[in-house]
Formats: structure tokens, sequence, C-alpha cells
């Protein structure tokens, strides 16, 4: 079911909708639909989540009907159907990483950061959720932080404390 919380009206600059048409070129004529996952990448790049406006915008540039959209990023838990933090810490939670504490650095991410799987920190920093898995079986428990998907391996609640610190001064320095 698709479940956005809270939508974010677009307008796609002449600069994304110039990316669209590059990427839409790829495909044969009348194939044009198979762009789809790739122009949902390049929104979620945009604006850091999809809402429904802007799958209804990539519905209409691609001439299907926003369920064929809503579908496909309902399905891949890459796409984010409402806002996150600047940092997405993502935690699998499959057997094998839960076996050697992934639960337990999951309540101690929110503990740390003070918010629950899905929300977002008052700073606008972080958000966390449990995903499954990683493909890093013999490393866990294993975190990525999105969109770069760097990967976090072999996880202690000290390991973790220090990433956090580390991401909030690596946002200072952006700022």
């Amino acid at each position: 079911m698709l479940s956005v919380k809270e939508n974010l009206i677009v307008d796609f600059s002449a600069d994304l909708l110039k990316k669209f048409a590059e990427v839409v070129s790829r495909y044969p004529e009348g194939k044009q639909k198979s762009a789809l996952l790739p122009l949902l990448h390049l929104v979620q790049e945009e604006y850091g989540w999809l809402s429904v406006d802007a799958m209804d915008k990539v519905a209409l540039f691609l001439n299907i009907q926003p369920i064929e959209v809503y579908e496909v990023a309902t399905f891949y838990t890459m796409f984010l159907l409402q806002p996150q933090g600047k940092y997405l810490l993502e935690i699998c939670r499959t057997g094998p990483c839960c076996l050697v504490g992934a639960e337990r650095i999951m309540q101690h991410i929110e503990n740390k950061l003070g918010v629950k799987e899905g929300e977002v920190t008052p700073d606008g920093l972080f958000s966390w959720r449990g995903v499954e898995c990683l493909a890093a079986c013999g490393f866990g428990p294993v975190l990525q932080i999105g969109p770069a998907y760097t990967f976090y391996e072999n996880l202690t609640e000290e390991s973790v404390d220090k990433l956090i610190n580390e991401l909030k001064e690596k946002a200072k320095t952006e700022a």
C-alpha cells in the first residue's frame, strides 16, 4: 500500500527533464516505461524522497498510469516515500545479523538518536530503519548509509556512537 506521510509539490527543473529525456532515449520507441527505475532514482536524488506529486509527474512524463509508478516505488526499498534525515542509517535485521546483535544495535540507535524507526531527528540529520539482508552476513551486525551506501561492519555500541559523532561533525563542516 502506498504510504506517504506528507506530500511535496514539485516542479521538475529543465535540467532534470533533460536528464529524463536522455534516459528515455536509451530505450526503444514504445518502451519508455523501461526508464521508470532510473527516473525515480533521479527524482529521489534531486528531492531526497518520492512524493505522490513527483511520482504522478514521472507517470505523466512516461505516459503511464500513476499506479504503475506507485507499484514500483513501493516494491523497492531503496525508494523513500517520506522525508528522511540527511543520513539514513539502514541496519540489517535478518537472522545472521540478529544472531550477533543487530536488534541490540537498533535499540541503541533509537536511544542514542531519540527517534523511533522511520522518524527524523529534530535537527534533520538522522533517521534509521531496519532493512533486509545487506549481503555481509559474516561481518554483522552491519549497517549502510544511503544514498552513497557506505557499509559499516562488526558494529558495537561504541562504533555506532563514533559513527554518529563523525557524521555530526561532517554535517557541521558541510553547513
